[in-house]
Protein backbone atom coordinates (compact mmCIF):
# COMPACT_ATOMS: atom_id res chain seq x y z
CA UNK A 1 0.00 0.00 0.00
CA UNK A 2 2.91 2.37 0.88
CA UNK A 3 4.32 1.93 -2.66
CA UNK A 4 0.65 2.16 -4.89
CA UNK A 5 -1.04 5.10 -2.85
CA UNK A 6 0.03 7.86 -5.27
CA UNK A 7 -0.96 5.18 -8.39
CA UNK A 8 -4.61 5.19 -6.25
CA UNK A 9 -4.50 8.68 -6.14
CA UNK A 10 -3.97 9.62 -9.59
CA UNK A 11 -6.64 6.98 -10.43
CA UNK A 12 -9.13 8.53 -8.56
CA UNK A 13 -8.22 11.83 -9.40
CA UNK A 14 -8.33 11.52 -13.04
CA UNK A 15 -11.68 9.48 -12.99
CA UNK A 16 -13.15 12.58 -10.54
CA UNK A 17 -12.08 14.90 -13.19
CA UNK A 18 -13.61 12.94 -15.93
CA UNK A 19 -16.71 12.92 -14.32
CA UNK A 20 -16.80 16.12 -12.48
CA UNK A 21 -15.39 17.74 -15.88
CA UNK A 22 -18.29 17.32 -17.74
CA UNK A 23 -21.24 16.98 -15.24
CA UNK A 24 -20.80 20.45 -13.17
CA UNK A 25 -21.07 23.48 -14.20
CA UNK A 26 -18.64 25.89 -15.95
CA UNK A 27 -19.49 29.98 -16.74
CA UNK A 28 -20.62 30.29 -20.05
CA UNK A 29 -18.18 32.69 -21.78
CA UNK A 30 -18.81 34.10 -25.48
CA UNK A 31 -17.26 31.46 -28.27
CA UNK A 32 -15.97 29.14 -25.82
CA UNK A 33 -19.16 28.20 -24.20
CA UNK A 34 -19.44 24.99 -23.39
CA UNK A 35 -16.08 24.07 -24.78
CA UNK A 36 -14.25 25.65 -21.66
CA UNK A 37 -14.30 22.18 -20.14
CA UNK A 38 -11.32 20.85 -22.45
CA UNK A 39 -9.42 23.22 -19.96
CA UNK A 40 -9.14 19.99 -17.39
CA UNK A 41 -7.95 17.95 -20.63
CA UNK A 42 -5.79 20.47 -22.43
CA UNK A 43 -3.58 22.07 -19.77
CA UNK A 44 -3.10 19.36 -17.56
CA UNK A 45 -1.64 17.07 -20.59
CA UNK A 46 1.58 20.59 -21.09
CA UNK A 47 1.90 20.22 -17.42
CA UNK A 48 2.66 16.30 -17.12
CA UNK A 49 4.55 17.08 -20.50
CA UNK A 50 7.03 19.27 -18.50
CA UNK A 51 6.90 17.59 -15.39
CA UNK A 52 8.50 14.32 -17.36
CA UNK A 53 10.88 16.73 -19.42
CA UNK A 54 12.15 18.24 -16.01
CA UNK A 55 12.50 14.67 -14.90
CA UNK A 56 14.90 14.20 -18.29
CA UNK A 57 16.60 16.80 -17.71
CA UNK A 58 17.83 16.19 -14.54
CA UNK A 59 18.93 12.73 -14.52
CA UNK A 60 20.45 14.09 -18.06
CA UNK A 61 22.90 16.00 -15.90
CA UNK A 62 23.14 13.34 -13.09
CA UNK A 63 24.26 10.81 -15.94
CA UNK A 64 26.85 12.98 -16.95
CA UNK A 65 28.53 12.94 -13.79
CA UNK A 66 27.69 9.18 -12.91
CA UNK A 67 28.22 7.97 -16.10
CA UNK A 68 25.34 5.29 -15.08
CA UNK A 69 23.53 3.62 -17.77
CA UNK A 70 20.41 3.72 -15.27
CA UNK A 71 20.00 7.59 -15.18
CA UNK A 72 20.67 7.25 -18.98
CA UNK A 73 17.97 5.30 -19.33
CA UNK A 74 15.62 6.67 -16.64
CA UNK A 75 16.54 10.18 -19.06
CA UNK A 76 15.06 8.87 -22.23
CA UNK A 77 12.25 7.14 -20.70
CA UNK A 78 10.70 9.90 -18.67
CA UNK A 79 11.38 11.70 -22.65
CA UNK A 80 9.20 9.14 -24.63
CA UNK A 81 6.24 9.56 -21.74
CA UNK A 82 6.81 13.32 -22.03
CA UNK A 83 6.10 12.86 -25.30
CA UNK A 84 2.99 10.93 -25.20
CA UNK A 85 1.47 13.68 -22.77
CA UNK A 86 2.95 16.61 -25.69
CA UNK A 87 1.33 15.07 -28.38
CA UNK A 88 -2.33 14.73 -26.84
CA UNK A 89 -1.99 18.58 -25.60
CA UNK A 90 -1.57 19.11 -29.36
CA UNK A 91 -4.40 17.35 -29.97
CA UNK A 92 -6.56 18.33 -27.30
CA UNK A 93 -5.84 21.43 -28.49
CA UNK A 94 -6.24 21.58 -32.18
CA UNK A 95 -10.09 20.07 -31.08
CA UNK A 96 -10.44 22.41 -29.17
CA UNK A 97 -9.56 25.25 -31.96
CA UNK A 98 -11.71 23.87 -34.06
CA UNK A 99 -14.85 24.28 -32.30
CA UNK A 100 -13.63 28.36 -30.75
CA UNK A 101 -11.40 29.51 -33.63
CA UNK A 102 -12.98 27.35 -36.73
CA UNK A 103 -10.18 25.01 -37.71
CA UNK A 104 -7.69 22.26 -36.08
CA UNK A 105 -5.07 24.30 -37.26
CA UNK A 106 -4.90 27.81 -37.70
CA UNK A 107 -0.96 28.53 -37.58
CA UNK A 108 -1.78 30.48 -34.57
CA UNK A 109 2.07 31.39 -32.63
CA UNK A 110 0.91 29.06 -29.82
CA UNK A 111 0.15 26.02 -31.92
CA UNK A 112 3.47 26.44 -33.71
CA UNK A 113 6.24 26.67 -31.41
CA UNK A 114 4.31 24.19 -29.10
CA UNK A 115 4.39 21.60 -32.21
CA UNK A 116 7.88 22.88 -32.56
CA UNK A 117 8.92 22.17 -29.03
CA UNK A 118 7.55 18.77 -29.51
CA UNK A 119 9.99 18.12 -32.57
CA UNK A 120 12.82 19.12 -30.31
CA UNK A 121 12.35 16.01 -28.18
CA UNK A 122 11.77 13.76 -31.32
CA UNK A 123 15.02 15.13 -32.66
CA UNK A 124 16.23 13.87 -29.12
CA UNK A 125 15.21 10.43 -29.68
CA UNK A 126 16.11 10.23 -33.41
CA UNK A 127 19.88 11.77 -32.41
CA UNK A 128 20.11 8.58 -29.57
CA UNK A 129 19.11 6.09 -32.54
CA UNK A 130 21.88 7.44 -34.68
CA UNK A 131 24.76 6.66 -32.01
CA UNK A 132 25.52 3.03 -32.03
CA UNK A 133 28.32 3.42 -29.12
CA UNK A 134 26.56 3.27 -25.75
CA UNK A 135 28.90 5.71 -23.70
CA UNK A 136 28.72 8.22 -26.66
CA UNK A 137 25.01 8.19 -27.31
CA UNK A 138 24.86 8.60 -23.17
CA UNK A 139 26.69 11.69 -23.42
CA UNK A 140 25.56 13.53 -26.37
CA UNK A 141 22.14 12.98 -26.17
CA UNK A 142 22.45 14.05 -22.38
CA UNK A 143 23.92 17.22 -23.42
CA UNK A 144 21.66 17.93 -26.08
CA UNK A 145 18.86 17.19 -23.70
CA UNK A 146 20.42 20.18 -21.44
CA UNK A 147 19.59 22.47 -24.17
CA UNK A 148 16.09 21.73 -25.20
CA UNK A 149 14.59 21.88 -22.11
CA UNK A 150 15.55 25.30 -21.81
CA UNK A 151 14.74 26.15 -25.71
CA UNK A 152 11.34 24.15 -24.85
CA UNK A 153 10.56 26.81 -22.32
CA UNK A 154 10.88 29.93 -24.27
CA UNK A 155 8.95 28.09 -27.28
CA UNK A 156 5.90 27.82 -25.00
CA UNK A 157 5.97 30.64 -22.38
CA UNK A 158 8.54 33.39 -24.05
CA UNK A 159 7.92 33.26 -27.71
CA UNK A 160 3.66 32.97 -27.92
CA UNK A 161 3.49 36.54 -25.62
CA UNK A 162 5.46 38.37 -28.38
CA UNK A 163 3.30 37.58 -31.01
CA UNK A 164 -0.38 38.16 -31.31
CA UNK A 165 -2.36 35.16 -30.95
CA UNK A 166 -5.87 33.96 -30.21
CA UNK A 167 -4.19 31.91 -27.27
CA UNK A 168 -5.33 32.72 -23.80
CA UNK A 169 -2.57 34.26 -21.90
CA UNK A 170 -0.35 34.87 -25.03
CA UNK A 171 -0.01 38.58 -27.52
CA UNK A 172 -2.16 40.53 -25.27
CA UNK A 173 -5.38 38.12 -24.59
CA UNK A 174 -5.98 37.49 -21.11
CA UNK A 175 -5.26 33.66 -19.86
CA UNK A 176 -8.04 32.04 -17.76
CA UNK A 177 -6.91 32.90 -14.55
CA UNK A 178 -7.93 36.55 -15.25
CA UNK A 179 -11.60 35.77 -15.89
CA UNK A 180 -14.24 33.45 -15.29
CA UNK A 181 -11.62 30.45 -13.38
CA UNK A 182 -14.27 30.48 -10.86
CA UNK A 183 -14.32 28.59 -8.02
CA UNK A 184 -16.65 25.36 -9.52
CA UNK A 185 -13.87 25.37 -12.48
CA UNK A 186 -10.92 25.42 -9.85
CA UNK A 187 -12.48 22.02 -8.08
CA UNK A 188 -11.77 20.43 -10.69
CA UNK A 189 -8.73 22.13 -12.88
CA UNK A 190 -6.20 21.68 -9.84
CA UNK A 191 -6.79 18.04 -8.95
CA UNK A 192 -6.80 17.34 -12.89
CA UNK A 193 -3.68 18.72 -12.79
CA UNK A 194 -1.96 16.86 -10.47
CA UNK A 195 -3.96 13.89 -11.53
CA UNK A 196 -2.59 13.95 -14.87
CA UNK A 197 1.24 14.29 -13.55
CA UNK A 198 1.05 11.49 -11.53
CA UNK A 199 -0.28 9.64 -14.43
CA UNK A 200 2.35 10.94 -16.67
CA UNK A 201 4.82 9.54 -13.89
CA UNK A 202 3.13 5.89 -13.69
CA UNK A 203 3.72 5.55 -17.51
CA UNK A 204 7.18 6.43 -16.85
CA UNK A 205 8.18 4.25 -14.40
CA UNK A 206 6.78 1.61 -16.19
CA UNK A 207 8.44 2.58 -19.05
CA UNK A 208 11.54 2.11 -17.17
CA UNK A 209 11.22 -0.82 -16.09
CA UNK A 210 10.37 -2.31 -19.06
CA UNK A 211 13.29 -0.84 -20.50
CA UNK A 212 15.55 -2.38 -17.46
CA UNK A 213 14.37 -5.99 -18.00
CA UNK A 214 15.10 -5.64 -22.06
CA UNK A 215 19.09 -4.46 -21.27
CA UNK A 216 19.32 -7.17 -18.43
CA UNK A 217 17.23 -10.25 -21.57
CA UNK A 218 19.74 -8.96 -24.32
CA UNK A 219 22.85 -8.73 -22.12
CA UNK A 220 24.42 -12.06 -23.11
CA UNK A 221 26.98 -12.94 -20.29
CA UNK A 222 25.78 -14.22 -17.04
CA UNK A 223 28.00 -12.42 -15.11
CA UNK A 224 27.30 -8.83 -16.57
CA UNK A 225 23.85 -9.79 -16.76
CA UNK A 226 24.04 -10.24 -13.05
CA UNK A 227 25.55 -6.90 -12.56
CA UNK A 228 23.22 -4.83 -14.37
CA UNK A 229 20.38 -7.01 -12.84
CA UNK A 230 21.98 -6.10 -9.06
CA UNK A 231 22.26 -2.05 -10.30
CA UNK A 232 18.53 -1.98 -11.13
CA UNK A 233 17.74 -3.59 -7.98
CA UNK A 234 19.76 -1.06 -5.81
CA UNK A 235 18.32 1.87 -7.63
CA UNK A 236 14.84 0.93 -7.60
CA UNK A 237 15.52 0.46 -3.95
CA UNK A 238 17.08 3.80 -3.24
CA UNK A 239 14.24 5.36 -5.52
CA UNK A 240 11.55 3.73 -2.93
CA UNK A 241 13.51 4.44 0.19
CA UNK A 242 13.55 8.27 -0.57
CA UNK A 243 10.08 7.88 -1.48
CA UNK A 244 9.30 6.27 2.01
CA UNK A 245 11.46 8.98 3.89
CA UNK A 246 9.68 11.58 2.26
CA UNK A 247 6.23 10.26 3.23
Amino acid sequence: MKKTWWKILASVLVVYTAIAGLLLGVPHLAILNETIRNLYFHVPMWFAMIVLFSISVFYSVKSLSSKSEIDDIKAVESVNAGIIFGVLGLITGAIWAKYTWGQFWSFDPKQNFAAISILLYFAYLILRNAIDEEQKRAKISAIYNIFAFPMMVVLLFVLPRLKDSLHPGNGGNPGFNSYDLDSRMRMVFYPACLGWILIGYWVYTIRFRIRSIETIMNTPDQNETKSVHDSFVTAENQSTTNKQQHN
